[in-house]
């Protein structure tokens, strides 16, 4: 499976008035290999194992494999997962046809909000609510893998 989408900063508030859906997430990475990244993630009472390769087309696609796991066994493969986990609250926000996933990131991430969009193709177009910011996709720095290995809240800019 290709997932293909493309990740912004988010420069308002304006979505959480907007959102349709709200869930905590936490998720840990047992791999943060560019070439095959595996992720653990709770959201809610479920759990999943999500295996990524590199990605390709300047950052916007990869391939992708999720699994629901029970969650007791999510909560156990956390355990043995690298570097720091990644908390955030997660907004769904309609915006035409598409869905924005907006992340408002916790603890060690404190204080980034990136919204992502997922597309059919590399070049869909799609509506660009007023609430976003510049485009990151392919800046590794905001790849939540990247994000357990070097916290927000610890870069000098």
């Amino acid at each position: 499976m290709i997932e293909i989408e493309r990740k912004f900063l988010v420069a308002a508030s304006d979505y959480r008035a907007e959102a349709r859906l709200q869930i905590r997430i936490l998720q840990g990475f047992l791999s943060t290999d560019p070439d095959r990244t595996i992720r653990v993630r709770c959201i809610g009472s479920q759990g999943f194992l999500t295996i990524k390769g590199r990605t390709y087309d300047a950052g916007t696609s990869r391939q992708e494999w999720e699994y629901e796991i029970p969650l007791d066994q999510a909560e156990e493969l956390l355990l043995l997962c690298e570097n720091h986990p990644v908390e955030k609250m997660r907004y769904q926000v309609q915006a035409g046809p598409h869905v924005f996933e907006v992340d408002e990131f916790r603890g060690l991430n404190d204080g980034l909000i990136l919204a992502e969009v997922e597309l059919t193709t590399a070049t869909e177009t799609f509506i660009k609510p007023s609430w976003l910011g510049i485009e990151v996709t392919g800046d590794i720095r905001y790849y939540n893998s990247q994000l357990s290995l070097n916290p927000f809240t610890l870069w000098k800019e």
